[in-house]
């Protein structure tokens, strides 16, 4: 595992983050909502969504999105931020949705057969690691930069993560 990856899921990979997430309307402009986002080791992010949720609709239109997350706290701004390019996808697959769900989401599901309940998986393929007045450094999977790739599996790396 790279340096510059090891220090990208140091931001990440430990607990859930308030992060930024932005799609595109159908128009073309661009909508950003917060989200709770969970990192794999694999670098795939997930958060749960309504089904009903404009995002969910804005997804399947247009699956490139784009995560903002890593500064817990606003007087820390000396640490680093993460500016991550993705395909994401929305799923109401069984058993993603029960890997994914823990007790902090009762506040708006019922549990994981929740039927308004679903997951956004975001598969990175580019990642900015960023710290103020440092040179941005950029991750792409694989070095490995294929156009726009498509998540064969969104879930296999998860359930195996978390297992």
């Amino acid at each position: 595992m790279s340096d510059l990856k090891d220090r990208i899921l140091d931001v990440v990979i430990h607990q859930p983050m308030l992060s930024g997430f932005a799609t595109l309307t159908a128009d073309g402009k661009p909508w950003v909502r917060y989200v709770v986002a969970e990192a794999s080791k694999d670098l795939t992010f997930r958060f749960t969504s309504f089904k009903t949720a404009r995002k969910v609709d804005q997804i399947a239109q247009n699956a490139e999105g784009h995560l903002t997350c890593g500064i817990p706290d606003p007087s820390k701004f000396h640490l680093p931020y993460l500016q991550i390019q993705g395909r994401a996808v929305f799923t109401t697959d069984a058993a993603e949705r029960e890997a994914f769900w823990s007790d902090r989401l009762k506040v708006l599901f019922t549990g994981p057969d929740d039927p308004r309940y679903g997951v956004v998986v975001l598969t990175a393929y580019r990642i900015e690691y960023t710290r103020v007045g440092e040179p941005v450094e950029v991750w792409t999977r694989n070095d490995e930069v294929h156009d726009h790739p498509t998540p064969t599996n969104p879930t296999g790396a998860w359930h195996e993560a978390h297992s």
